[in-house]
């Protein structure tokens, strides 16, 4: 069982730098297991790079990144999937001219499996049933054998999110997950992420600007403004903190 108490992934002085501009400025906060943990801000806040960093996409500038107690900060991509940390993103990253059955298949398999085109034809039994239950959870078991380029906007963020939880991951880092998502489709991703945090013990960090989502589901939520941390805590001193408001430029902006 989870020691609720010990964080799962720490962010201790991180700093980025892009030449001249500093994007992430000494940031520090930790995201306790099998609770959400909302990012939020502005655009240009530095959010997005710093999922890049967690991900190693990105090398920091400064400061370290600690996973389940490690140093992670020089780790490869492929290393924090082998962890269990998976990750959505702002722009859809799927494999367009595959199923959808092949696009989860394809997250069972580490980044490292070779002949990924033959697993594809026969795959292993237990990984195809789990592919499928992972496309019931999020309502697309009734189009295993359609292509993912010619799903709809809201199907294909439900796909990007089955794949990521393929790898069942013990870090799940969800970019704008709710983006261009309608009212009911937000609903069910609302339901997807609490049962995830509550009965699986899956930790979430997001990063949202549809505040509807971020103060129904998180349990924290640090707020950023131009690559600097402002404010930190539960949604309800969040949404009355006044200097989540100026950045927000206005109270409203909390409450959409």
């Amino acid at each position: 069982m989870n020691d609720q108490t010990q964080a799962l992934l720490s962010i201790d002085g991180l700093t980025v730098r892009f030449g001249g501009l500093t994007a992430v400025d000494d940031l520090s906060f930790q995201v306790l297991p099998g609770r959400i943990h909302a990012l939020i801000g502005p655009n240009g806040a530095g959010k997005s790079t710093i999922f890049n960093c967690i991900s190693r996409y990105y090398d920091p500038t400064g400061g370290a990144i600690s996973f389940a107690g490690a140093d992670v900060t020089r780790h490869r991509a492929a290393d924090m999937a082998a962890l269990g940390v998976a990750r959505t993103f702002q722009n859809l990253e799927l494999f367009n001219d595959l199923t959808v059955e092949e696009n989860v298949l394809l997250g069972t398999y580490s980044y490292g499996a070779r002949g990924l085109a033959r697993l594809l034809r026969r795959p292993v039994a237990a990984n195809r049933e789990f592919a499928h239950h992972l496309l019931e959870r999020v309502g697309l078991i009734d189009f295993l054998d359609a292509r993912a380029g010619g799903l709809d906007f809201g199907r294909q963020k439900m796909l990007e999110l089955a794949r990521a939880l393929a790898i069942k991951p013990r870090l799940l880092l969800l970019d704008e997950p709710a983006a261009g998502l309608r009212n009911r489709e937000i609903d069910k991703l609302d339901g997807i992420l609490t049962d995830l945090a509550s009965r699986e013990g899956v930790t979430v960090l997001l990063v949202e600007h549809v505040m509807q989502l971020v103060m129904s589901i998180s349990d924290r939520i640090t707020v950023m403004s131009f690559g600097h941390k402002i404010a930190e805590g539960p949604p309800a001193e969040i949404r009355s903190d006044a200097r989540v408001i100026e950045a927000y430029l206005g109270k409203g902006n909390l409450d959409e």
